[in-house]
């Protein structure tokens, strides 16, 4: 039996995996409940709930994001598959 290298992970290739519109769901999906987590913390913390809405809502887009390009970047990576 002849092993085939395996090659590096192509577009196409992960796209098969696992779309990019999934990767946009789950980031949302968790995003959510970060966030909630976030604002809790962030209200009990100051005691003061629109300030704790204020940091949940910046935290909300940014982390959304780097969870993106995270969850992307993995799907590119062979290691423990």
């Amino acid at each position: 039996m002849i092993l085939k290298e395996k090659e590096s992970a192509t577009y196409k290739e992960d796209v098969v995996k696992e779309k990019p519109l999934r990767s946009i769901v789950k980031s949302i999906s968790w995003r959510i409940i970060g966030t909630l987590d976030t604002i809790l913390i962030s209200w009990l913390i100051t005691g003061k709930l629109a300030l704790a809405f204020s940091i949940g809502s910046i935290e909300l887009v940014t982390k959304m994001v780097l969870y993106f390009f995270h969850e992307r970047i993995w799907n590119t990576i062979k290691w423990g598959r």
